[in-house]
């Protein structure tokens, strides 16, 4: 009976080329131990990656949702602090201006036109406040500030007041040329006439932020707040009676100016809850598409360990068989 051998060196490449299989088999198994997830995709998909590919397309989209909602969550946010801050400006401005209304006070008035001013200052810069270096109430012109400051402000509406005596006809002629195009829209807006298009924020979801610093409500504030800050003002030569009629005018409008903040407030916080809700819809939904691709790709931890050990004891024992092999002798033969 012929026999068939092989030399040593060709036993040796047989013994370590069977020990790299047995090893990267070994490495494979751990892997799928330690992660929960089959490493070999193909056979477990029989070649049909078609749904894992949706699921895969689904988690891309839905985390693309999630970069979108946390910034228009920031970006609402950021206008909410604003109204606030607004509101809570207004609200003490207006206060203190409607209880005001006797001449005979020099001190008084001058006070509180300085309070205007200062408050117009602080006005016109939440206004212009920034999130993420972009402007809140610039519409689409997210890289503009808003408005011009507060001088240029109160510069512009001191010459289109300037020749009235009485307070209607003061507050008339700040209202025209508030609306007048070549006015505020020219002399102090400086961002887009067009608001932030929807936010898609889900599937199903958009949320609009449509608020500008040229909303007639902001432009109200400013109106107001600007002619009181005037209302003391040498140049202009108001009276004293005037001039305490107008800063209580200016107070009333203040107060209607700030219950239309609140409704403002309360519809931004519709929005923010939209999406927030948002938000914890897209975050579930991607839970339930990871759950099932995790079931999809999931390697059985019991079916596994078995593998790993009988590929563990196939690696012993070739190391056996390879000792015993590297033993072998003519010597050891003939005895």
């Amino acid at each position: 009976m012929p026999l068939t051998s092989i030399g040593d060196l060709a036993s040796s490449l047989a013994l370590r080329t069977r020990s790299a299989e047995i090893k990267t088999r070994i490495a494979t198994l751990t892997d799928e131990l330690s992660s929960g997830q089959t490493q070999n995709v193909n056979t477990r998909l029989a070649g049909d990656y078609s749904q894992l590919a949706d699921m895969d397309r689904r988690l891309r989209h839905l985390q693309a949702f999630r970069t979108v909602t946390a910034e228009a969550g920031a970006w609402a946010s950021g206008m909410q602090t604003g109204l606030t801050n607004l509101h809570d400006r207004v609200g003490d401005l207006s206060t203190k201006l409607v209880t005001f209304s006797k001449p005979g006070q020099e001190v008084t008035r001058a006070h509180m036109s300085k309070q205007a001013a200062d408050d117009l200052k602080l006005l016109v810069s939440t206004l212009n406040t920034r999130s993420g270096g972009r402007s809140l109430f610039a519409g689409q012109a997210v890289d503009t500030t808003p408005l011009a400051d507060d001088k240029t402000l109160l510069s512009a509406l001191r010459t289109a007041v300037s020749g009235q005596t009485t307070p209607v006809d003061i507050i008339q002629a700040a209202t025209d040329w508030f609306n007048d195009p070549a006015g505020f829209e020219t002399v102090i807006y400086q961002g887009s006439d067009q608001s932030l298009d929807p936010i898609s924020v889900s599937d199903t979801q958009d949320a609009s932020l449509p608020l500008r610093a040229d909303h007639p409500t902001f432009r109200a504030i400013l109106r107001d707040t600007a002619l009181a800050a005037l209302a003391t003002d040498p140049a202009l030569g108001f009276s004293e009676t005037v001039q305490s009629d107008l800063l209580h005018r200016t107070g009333a409008g203040l107060l209607r100016s700030q219950d239309e903040l609140t409704l403002m407030q309360a519809d931004l916080g519709h929005v923010e809850s939209r999406i927030e809700a948002a938000k914890t819809q897209n975050a579930a939904a991607a839970t339930a598409t990871e759950f099932a691709r995790n079931r999809l790709l999931a390697a059985d931890p019991y079916d596994t360990a078995t593998h790993l050990e009988a590929a563990q004891f196939q690696l012993e024992s070739l190391y056996a068989a390879t000792v015993r092999s590297s033993q072998l002798s003519l010597v050891n033969y003939l005895r």
